[in-house]
């Protein structure tokens, strides 16, 4: 049973797991999701900061695509239809970041990947998707690559992230040790197979582990039994990867922002871009090639501001004379620096000329300052 009245918002299968620890719960993308734990948002923030946080990403969509036919090379051609990405060359066990495109250039999802090609019933791409987005993505997909088997894997999606994580997933598995940022691996945890990579969403080091449905209760809590590791909620996940300078979807991109202007082109191939070997021929190329060769109209910046005030989502960017810039698209107090920090759509012109940039907070006007991201350096093992 959950908390809500809707008979749409789901249990995850660690559930009753998060009320014992004390979670206060609420609903997102279709869930019930942990927010927090009794020790609050920012102490959970910072401890993922300085050892080990434990996170319940179970409402993410794990797939798994194979080729009708059993060849890696359906399986490549099929996915290099769909995405902007090149299979040519890509390491067995290698994680790789990309969009999933409208036909108007616009981020419909984005997805994390891991080709596994050596398997003995056939090489796969396992897939990570936006909770939100599962069940469109799946059927966008499965119309896109209709010579792919495509199906959800029914497994919890645990995150361990921070500076500790390495050596307490170790204690369980010595080989978390030997992959190094977006390696996959298998891992042995408390005598069930695992699936690992070696990422998360917060710019700290760490793993994302998918463990089957009967073994994920005594795997967490064998994982939160070292002193190093803390339960931590959805909030603290948002602020975590909100200093990481990382782009939430529905928030900071979504089917009416590009990757270009959402500073993602490092997801767009070389060899898919104009005059590569594999130009074009993925949903959205035509705006995509467009805005790599002239620029886009809009960026997805960095902003600070040392006022205090916070600035939230949909706050207005506005120059010295109230002019609408842009919009903020996501926005928090940062628990690390102890500043409002943000992301924001801004105009491309605007930001050439050097105008002065303000957030619009009810009647106030916090001055912005334009910062590289990410806001606190990430901290991956490379």
């Amino acid at each position: 049973m959950t908390d809500f009245a809707s008979p749409q918002v789901l249990e995850l299968p660690l559930g009753a797991l998060h009320r014992e620890l004390g979670a206060r719960m609420g609903p997102f993308a279709g869930f019930a999701m942990p927010i927090q734990y009794p020790a609050g948002l920012k102490a959970e923030h910072l401890h993922t900061r300085h050892a080990a946080g434990l996170f319940d990403v179970s409402h993410m969509g794990q797939l798994r695509l194979r080729a009708r036919d059993g060849t890696l090379g359906t399986l490549a051609r099929a996915i290099e239809r769909a995405l902007p990405l090149d299979c040519k060359g890509w390491p067995a066990g290698q994680q790789r970041y990309s969009v999933l495109l409208n036909e108007l250039g616009g981020i419909d999802d984005d997805l994390m990947l891991v080709l596994r090609p050596d398997l003995a019933e056939g090489p796969e791409i396992r897939m990570v998707v936006n909770a939100s987005n599962r069940q469109a993505d799946l059927a966008r997909l499965r119309a896109l690559c209709p010579e792919l088997l495509i199906e959800e894997i029914d497994a919890a999606l645990l995150a361990l992230q921070g500076p500790a994580a390495e050596r307490v997933l170790a204690t369980l598995d010595p080989s978390a040790a030997l992959p190094v940022f977006m390696q996959a691996c298998a891992l042995t945890l408390d005598g069930a197979t695992c699936f690992s990579t070696r990422s998360g969403y917060t710019g700290e080091d760490g793993f994302e582990i998918s463990v089957p449905l009967d073994a994920a209760r005594r795997v967490a809590l064998r994982l939160l039994a070292d002193p190093a590791v803390q339960p931590v909620g959805l909030g603290a996940r948002d602020t975590l990867r909100l200093e990481a300078g990382l782009p939430l979807h529905g928030n900071d991109i979504s089917p009416l922002v590009s990757p270009i202007e959402a500073g993602l082109a490092f997801a767009i191939a070389r060899s898919r871009r104009a005059g590569g070997a594999k130009a074009g021929g993925f949903p959205g190329a035509a705006r995509v090639l467009g805005e790599l060769a002239h620029g886009a109209p809009r960026q997805l910046i960095g902003l600070s501001s040392a006022e205090g005030i916070p600035v939230r989502a949909h706050a207005a960017v506005v120059d010295s004379a109230d002019r609408v810039l842009g919009e903020v698209t996501s926005g928090t107090i940062s628990p690390t620096l102890g500043k409002a920090v943000m992301l924001a759509l801004v105009e491309t012109e605007a930001l050439a000329a050097g105008k002065v940039l303000r957030a619009v907070v009810r009647d106030r006007r916090p001055l912005l300052e334009r910062g590289s991201l990410p806001f606190v350096p990430k901290r991956y093992r490379r």
